[in-house]
């Protein structure tokens, strides 16, 4: 019983850290393109932020809506994918 509660206590400890970090790391490079105007940056800030919201919403699905780990890691990797879509075309992109 105690090491179900350990392990969750530590998924959530990981996935508020997961949150914050991807939430700064959005944050900053959503500072970057409004200073710089680059398109590539803003890309980059949106690409992260799917992955973060991929994070939360994973979260938010298996422990407050109660549908089940395994729809919190569909969501979760679906959005994911498309944030790391999203970066590796901000990485490719030459347009200013």
């Amino acid at each position: 019983m105690s090491y179900d509660i350990t392990v969750t206590t530590l998924i959530i400890g990981f996935k508020t850290l997961t949150l914050v970090l991807g939430g700064l790391i959005t944050y900053l490079a959503y500072r970057a393109y409004r200073r710089t105007h680059s398109r590539s940056l803003g890309a980059l800030a949106v690409g992260f932020g799917f992955v973060t919201l991929g994070t939360f919403l994973a979260g938010v699905v298996d422990q407050l809506l109660d549908a089940g780990f395994q729809t919190g890691l569909l969501i979760e990797s679906a959005l994911i994918a498309v944030g790391f879509l999203i970066i590796v075309y901000s990485l490719y992109t030459t347009r200013p």
